[in-house]
């Protein structure tokens, strides 16, 4: 079984094959935005309420499916995340008020994502020990990929056959493609006889897996505390380009087309960030490149504060992409490195609870200020000192820890 490839990077195209359909629909909601505002009368505000719905059940829900899949393992989870993921986009396009699609994209994305998206990540991280950044990387840039597919594909089916028919079509996609690879998750490179990286079994030893602290130990510790807190506070800012990007751009004038490309210009620089940059945390310190992402979509943020045509715009949306897929590969790996692999996945799940504070609330109040004020500076400039106070955090947490290195 130690022949041939790895199986781990079975494993790894699973996740991806996950975060690419799951993420990937999620994220094509900027291109529904202005048919669900036409065909309700809706505001903005109240329309990108469904977005934050979805995603504070989505990052929240990995508090249940990470542990369940410590315990169970993660292919079900997986499964049948990618399924409900599937119902929900196929109800949506059913819905007749905006009420039935808060329940409907609320409660099948959202839930659907949240189910599957924590167990798939999880289980890359026990496959893996020396190239953890790497192949945590090339997992959740699925998400990438998604974000550069699925809204430009989304806006196409929209102006060739409605929003209601797109949902529907995205819909059967997540469930053939999505939870077709989930069944190649497995949690425990043991019950192939191999070690993490395929090294063998009896070269690494047995107690890798089990190793690390429990949940309650985890999160009493400062580590942990640190980055809870600077997620929470940079999440405020970082989903707001999921939702308003595009209208954002349809408002400078720019066509339909082409704003819809924005999405994908993040989604090109998300994969580069989580090909390159998780390799690069591998070899620089994951730590230390953690702080690395919210210096940088700090400055991205600042692009779009002052951009107004296509081209600054494209900018804004290639390099913030960059840092945010660095963060999203970065983070799981070092929840691995803090805590061990014993509860892995319920970690991250507990963890990405902050990040569904800010994802419920922080594109919603965009689009509520938009409402009010008919403009997105102030929710872009708070966006930017949003992620300042998390980069200030993790300095902060790198200094304890030279502190405490140098006093061993």
């Amino acid at each position: 079984m130690g022949r041939g490839v790895f199986y781990g990077w079975f494993v790894v195209a699973a996740a991806f094959a996950v975060t690419c359909m799951g993420f990937g629909s999620a994220y094509s909601f900027s291109a529904f935005i202005g048919a669900l505002q036409s065909d309700f009368g809706a505001s903005r505000g109240s329309v990108a309420l469904v977005f934050s719905l979805a995603g504070f059940l989505y990052f929240s829900l990995g508090i249940v499916s990470g542990p369940l899949a410590d315990r169970f393992g993660s292919r079900p989870l997986a499964v049948v995340g990618m399924v409900l993921t599937g119902v929900g986009l196929g109800a949506a396009g059913y819905a007749r008020t905006l009420t039935e699609v808060y329940v409907a994209y609320g409660l099948g994305v959202g839930g659907g994502v949240g189910c599957a998206y924590v167990p798939a990540v999880g289980a890359v991280q026990r496959w893996f020990v020396r190239r953890r950044g790497f192949a945590s990387g090339l997992a959740t840039a699925g998400i990438g990929v998604g974000t550069l597919v699925m809204p430009p594909l989304a806006a196409v089916i929209i102006a060739a056959l409605g929003w209601r028919d797109a949902y529907i079509i995205l819909g059967v996609l997540t469930v053939v493609i999505g939870a077709g690879m989930a069944l190649l998750i497995e949690n425990d490179p043991q019950r192939r006889g191999l070690a993490p990286d395929g090294d063998p079994l009896q070269t690494a030893g047995r107690a890798t897996q089990a190793s690390g602290l429990s949940i309650g130990e985890a999160v009493r510790s400062g580590r942990f505390i640190g980055l809870y807190a600077a997620c929470l506070v940079c999440s405020f800012g970082v989903f707001v380009p999921f939702v308003h990007l595009v209208p954002f751009a349809l408002d400078h004038g720019i066509a339909p087309a082409t704003a819809a490309l924005l999405m994908g210009a993040i989604g090109i620089g998300s994969t580069v960030g989580r090909f390159g940059l998780g390799g690069v945390a591998d070899r620089l310190g994951r730590q230390q490149s953690l702080l690395v992402m919210f210096i940088g979509m700090a400055l991205a943020l600042m692009i779009w504060a002052v951009a107004a045509q296509a081209w600054s715009l494209a900018l804004f949306a290639l390099v913030f992409g960059v840092f945010y897929g660095g963060w999203v590969a970065v983070l799981p790996a070092v929840v691995m490195d803090f805590f061990g692999g014993r509860n892995v996945s319920g970690l991250i799940g507990i963890l990405y609870t902050s990040v569904a504070f800010g994802t419920l609330i922080g594109p919603s109040a965009a689009g509520f200020i938009f409402d009010r004020s008919h403009s997105y500076t102030v929710a872009i400039l708070v966006s930017v000192v949003a992620n300042g106070v998390a980069a200030a955090i993790m300095v902060g947490m790198l200094r304890v820890s030279r502190t405490k290195e140098s006093t061993r």
